[in-house]
């Protein structure tokens, strides 16, 4: 009997936490159209899989009245839980618990959550919805996120780091989102930024409105700071699982392999790149033409969308693509298509997944806007990128690839595995019409007939210049190949390259031009 009284208490414990701030405000979080914390976790992770830590965690503040509140779990959620059967460390705060925001005992939470992950190895997932520090314990707030910081850095590139911003996410709480791998945000619910529209509005006069200063579209299409964007917060889940689902679960492990797939009968490689090179097309349909059941996850696919970064599979495993996008700007690089690929070029050699580039560019953006903006500075990043990644890399030049632009796209000077180039291929240091403008000035301007002097000056450099045999000729091409014999040529090397191993000077880290 004795023992049963003692489950009743238990059992009566768990309810009073599991209400959070109590029936009204789960009420309010409904009604904006959130879930709970606890139903957030429930909903991403596998049934009955989640197992809560730290529970009955209180506050110990004592100034401004705390010492007389009871804040549940201390407004955050922890435990560990499976996606797809596999193990994953998760914490979600609780906006019904005084605005989810971060005092020390709340901070210390997260951070056992985090050190359980680094330790075991394991993907982590931070569910974000706060209104940021607890005003009320001061620097203790502070120091809370600075030891998150601290392990956001540390476990970088070790485990999976993915971040989910499900309410509002201000002030110093936006860094560790900045520091992780992934960031997912839904339309209407994810708020970002630094400081509100109410300071905004107080120093500088101005009237802004939340979703315009840090919405989920002005982080997936303007700042670059979201991954993933989705409609629902069901949306956002489906979106998780599938990452989880194609990336390993830690840096010493390769994502789980699947059953190798042909790709649909409906992407024709062989049709997709039209025979006029001014024409623009889609990169991801030759990524879908190439990958396992044309499957292609892409990555960022709202911000600097002339760059196409994402995950496919060959043969059952997994490899990260980084494609120019002719549809957009011509598929140019510039500051931020730089910063995008850059940076997935890493994650992707720091959990040791071979690396795809598809080519076809004119080179960098020229034009003030872009010199002012520090293009030499991010254009470096992709150069860094590439030569420092040991990760098999094979790149397939699909047609233009002018000047430092075909250097920057996984050339063989960058120590790429294989370099292939379809017939289409135009390598040159710019542009037949521009070249031919520079090189053949003076008998264009002297010609009786200056247009047709150029168009046949234009003719001459391109037999010479723009077609892969003359880069093939010097080594720079391993292959000259037909566009139907990309997808088997691609497996062959992959195979090849499967116990790839690069020896690198000895040094503590290098510095990339961040």
């Amino acid at each position: 009997m004795a023992l049963k009284k003692h489950i009743l208490e238990l059992q009566k414990k768990r309810q009073e936490v599991q209400m959070g701030g109590g029936e009204k405000a789960i009420e309010k979080q409904v009604a904006m159209g959130k879930m709970t914390a606890r139903d957030r976790i429930n909903t991403l992770l596998d049934e009955n899989s989640f197992q809560e830590y730290d529970m009955f965690v209180q506050h110990d503040a004592r100034d401004f009245d705390m010492a007389k509140k009871v804040l549940h779990g201390d407004g955050v959620v922890i435990g560990t839980g499976n996606v797809s059967g596999k193990p994953v460390c998760i914490f979600a705060q609780d906006f019904t618990v005084a605005g989810g925001s971060l005092g020390l005992m709340h901070s210390r939470k997260i951070v056992k959550i985090m050190d359980h992950a680094l330790k075991m190895k394991v993907p982590l997932i931070g569910i974000n919805d706060s209104g940021g520090a607890r005003i009320q314990e001061g620097v203790n707030s502070l120091a809370g996120y600075g030891e998150i910081f601290f392990r956001n850095t540390i476990s970088s590139g070790v485990i999976p780091q993915i971040s989910v911003i499900l309410g509002p996410c201000a002030g110093g709480a936006v860094y560790s989102p900045a520091l992780t791998d992934f960031v997912f945000v839904v339309e209407n619910i994810s708020k970002m930024f630094i400081t509100g529209p109410e300071v905004i509005k107080t120093v500088l006069g101005e009237e802004i409105s939340m979703e315009d200063l840090g919405g989920a579209r002005v982080h997936s299409e303007i700042t670059g700071n979201a991954h993933f964007f989705a409609k629902s917060e069901q949306e956002c889940f489906d979106q998780i699982k599938k990452l989880l689902s194609m990336i390993p679960a830690n840096n010493k492990r390769k994502a789980v392999k699947t059953t190798p797939k042909p790709p649909k009968a409906a992407y024709k490689i062989g049709e997709i790149v039209p025979e006029d090179p001014s024409l623009p097309y889609d990169v991801r349909d030759v990524i879908k033409a190439i990958v396992d059941d044309s499957d292609f996850f892409e990555i960022m696919q709202n911000w600097a969308a002339n760059m196409v970064i994402g995950f496919g599979r060959m043969n059952g495993e997994t490899c990260g693509f980084v494609c120019n996008q002719p549809l957009v700007m011509a598929g140019v690089l510039d500051v931020d298509s730089s910063d995008k690929a850059a940076r997935f070029i890493r994650y992707c050699d720091a959990f040791d997944i071979p690396i795809i580039t598809l080519e076809d560019l004119p080179g960098y953006l020229p034009g003030v806007d872009q010199e002012h903006a520090g293009v030499i500075r991010h254009g470096a990043k992709i150069l860094y990128a590439y030569s420092e990644a040991t990760v098999p890399k094979l790149t397939v030049i699909l047609r233009k690839a002018y000047g430092g632009g075909y250097i920057a796209m996984g050339s063989r000077h960058l120590r790429a595995d294989f370099v292939f180039a379809w017939p289409t291929a135009e390598i040159a240091v710019m542009g037949p019409e521009g070249a031919a403008n520079i090189i053949f000035r003076k008998e264009i301007t002297e010609a009786s007939d200056p247009n047709e002097m150029r168009r046949q000056k234009v003719q001459e450099y391109k037999e010479k210049f723009a077609n892969p045999y003359v880069a093939a000729s010097r080594g720079y091409i391993d292959s000259v190949i037909a566009p139907e014999e990309t997808r088997n040529i691609l497996l062959h090397a992959l195979e090849v390259s499967v116990e790839k191993k690069v020896e690198l000077p000895d040094k503590k880290h290098g510095l990339p031009p961040f």
